[in-house]
């Protein structure tokens, strides 16, 4: 993905494969959660810690990595933490009382997860739509992309987009949770995810489609929702 000699770190870890192995919740649920750093200052940020914070801070370990912030991509339990479906996950919370760092949050989405996580508004750094997140060397771009909940946010780094649970490879994130709002998704994908380059690699927020990543110019290919050319159409099919 990168040039062997680029300072950038990367890992892209699985829910009950690369964490959480036992817990068969997790396994289902695939999400996918990132670390992102600069391999010559050893600092890292971890992007939606969620299921097994445990085995998260010691691939960190593992890896001569030091924690230094977190980024949330939206509030929902199976990325931060907190009760979803009645299954009761670890995240921000337990990942403040082991480890106490910055979490970056888009300023939508901050009293949600609070209510969520109970984390303290305190911990947050209220994110815009264009702010930066730097970690070492690493310059990470936060973009506001509203629709699966207020304050979602895909984050920009070098040739690659994390984009939570906003664009997966075959499909987009869900509008009848907490939060949703069909409209706005569709501005999002058609108007505010329209900038990002062909070359550049989606990296989604679950495993769904056996893929873990491919080039934006594929999913424009394959994915049937970002097809859609018109809104009424749209509605039809997500609802709202």
């Amino acid at each position: 993905m990168n040039d062997p000699q680029d300072t950038f770190y990367f890992k892209q870890l699985l829910c009950g494969q690369d964490i959480a192995q036992s817990n068969p919740s997790a396994g289902q649920m695939a999400n996918f959660l990132y670390l992102l750093g600069d391999r010559e200052t050893r600092e890292c940020v971890v992007v939606d810690p969620a299921w097994d914070i445990d085995g998260i801070l010691e691939i960190v370990e593992q890896e001569g990595m030091k924690l230094t912030g977190a980024l949330v991509t939206h509030y929902h339990p199976d990325h931060v933490g907190g009760t979803i479906f009645g299954i009761d996950i670890t995240g921000l919370a337990e990942l403040q009382e082991k480890v106490s760092v910055p979490v970056y949050v888009n300023k939508h989405e901050a009293e949600g997860l609070h209510k969520v996580t109970g984390i303290s508004l305190s911990d947050m750094k209220k994110m815009d739509g264009e702010d930066k997140v730097r970690v070492g060397s690493v310059e990470i771009g936060c973009l506001h992309t509203p629709g699966h909940t207020p304050g979602s946010q895909c984050f920009r780094v070098k040739d690659n987009l994390i984009a939570g649970d906003t664009l997966f490879l075959q499909g987009c994130g869900r509008v009848d949770l907490p939060g949703g709002d069909s409209a706005e998704l569709y501005q999002t994908l058609t108007k505010r995810l329209a900038k990002i380059q062909d070359e550049i690699i989606l990296y989604p927020g679950h495993n769904y489609g056996g893929k873990s990543h491919a080039p934006m110019g594929d999913v424009r290919e394959n994915n049937a929702y970002l097809k859609i050319n018109r809104l009424e159409d749209w509605l039809q099919v997500m609802g709202g």
